[in-house]
């Protein structure tokens, strides 16, 4: 086997779809030997900001000279960005030799894409004796295949109604599926929630003896800034990597969880992690400037509550570009409508577009919807060839690239083909 043919095993096991529930990765972990066991962890759920607090949080132990894993999905270009030591992706050879080592397994118990994919991030993260994994979640939490961790803590970061056909149509239905993740007499950490999702929080706590830190509580929020107060130490977040206000909340969040899981990290530490959280983590797509002149902007805003984020972000710098162009994708479970409502108002110019993703909606249901709120926009199947037409104007328009991350990912393949 090499690493295409096993890469195409991994994702044959999509046809099994989603399969909440935990007794076929326990038994999987099981007939692995349980590796989740041989490392500490911190366990990360939510609707949104997901994986840049991963990210935050894992920069920061890195810096603090931990071996530190970091589990996320999904991936942008390649499916080995999903598992990293340290700012190392899994090697090809891991990921081969255990697909072969599992074949029967597999054969006989189909486990899922995700499932596997779990198992193999735990695999390795044993076989390389990390000090600490940072673990997201895939969907959910309760019944996600993460959740046979037993974690340092757990970290709760936004709810939203994303996935309701799954998790349940009411938020507090939600919310207790994400609250899943937290664990008896251990520590919890949730970001800025709403009312209704705070009290399943805080109930869920309750109930398990857990001890819970909430953001609102450590925080004071100003218009571009967010000040930490932990005892008797501040911590003033004004800029951060990763463009827009709302990363500021998923920085503070981060130190929050650090600082008091990992009291010994000093604040020199702390700092140096958030400043190097891209070169840390490979995080990329989060309001991401891949040309300056013309503006090419990326972000993977995949529901209504990102493409807000987004949209308090593009509304501080559009003003500096003359004309303005959006290319969209989305999958078929999000609220387009509500995203275009949100966004469209911003561009001069639309393009609607698609991945090969079997869950990307397609365009001619996405030019629907366009057409429903009375916008004119373009349907453009190859959003590469756009971008390269931009990229040779050197003018003061902005293009930005907004959704899926499967569709970035596929646009990044693109143009990295292109030009070579």
């Amino acid at each position: 086997m090499n690493i295409e043919s096993t890469l195409e095993r991994i994702y044959s096991m999509h046809q099994f779809h989603i399969k909440l529930g935990l007794e076929r990765i326990e038994k999987l972990l099981a007939y692995l030997g349980n590796p989740e066991r041989d490392f500490q962890s911190i366990h990360i759920a939510g609707s949104n900001g997901k994986g840049s607090t991963a990210s935050f949080i894992s920069s920061i132990l890195i810096e603090a000279g931990y071996k530190t894993g970091l589990y996320t999905s999904p991936h942008l270009q390649k499916f080995n960005e999903r598992i990293r030591i340290n700012s190392s992706t899994v090697p090809d050879e891991f990921i081969i030799e255990f697909i072969k080592e599992l074949d029967h397994f597999i054969r006989k118990e189909e486990p899922s894409f995700f499932e596997i994919t779990t198992a193999l991030a735990f695999k390795y993260f044993s076989e390389m004796k990390i000090d600490v994994g940072v673990i997201e979640t895939g969907l959910g939490g309760r019944l996600d295949a993460t959740n046979t961790l037993s974690p340092l803590c757990s970290v709760i970061t936004t709810i939203s109604d994303e996935h309701s056909n799954i998790l349940g149509k009411e938020i507090n239905k939600i919310t207790a599926e994400k609250a899943g993740i937290i664990k008896r007499d251990g520590n919890t950490f949730v970001g800025l929630l709403n009312d209704e999702a705070s009290n399943v929080i805080r109930e869920t706590c309750s109930q398990l003896n857990s001890n819970l830190f909430e953001l609102r509580d450590f925080t004071r929020r100003m218009k571009k800034s967010v000040s930490l107060e932990i005892d008797d130490e501040q911590f003033n977040i004004y800029k951060t990597p990763l463009a827009g206000y709302h990363q500021f909340i998923n920085a503070t969040l981060a130190i929050l969880t650090v600082r008091i899981t990992f009291s010994k990290i000093d604040n020199t530490t702390i700092f140096a992690g958030i400043d190097r959280v891209i070169t840390n983590s490979g995080l990329r797509c989060r309001f991401e400037y891949i040309s300056e002149k013309p503006k090419i902007i990326l972000d993977a805003a995949h529901n209504v509550e990102s493409v807000q984020a987004f949209a308090e972000s593009f509304d501080e710098v559009s003003g500096k570009c003359e004309k303005k162009s959006l290319i969209f994708g989305a999958m078929k479970d999000k609220d387009v409508k509500q995203m275009l409502g949100i966004i469209a108002h911003y561009f001069d110019q639309i393009y609607l577009t698609t991945s090969h993703y079997e869950r990307a909606m397609p365009v001619i249901q996405l030019k629907k919807i366009a057409e429903d709120l009375g916008l004119n926009t373009h349907v453009h199947h190859n959003p590469v060839d756009i971008i390269s037409e931009f990229l040779e104007k050197k003018s003061d328009d902005c293009l930005v690239v907004l959704g899926s991350i499967y569709l970035l990912g596929e646009i990044l393949n693109g143009l990295e083909t292109k030009i070579s």
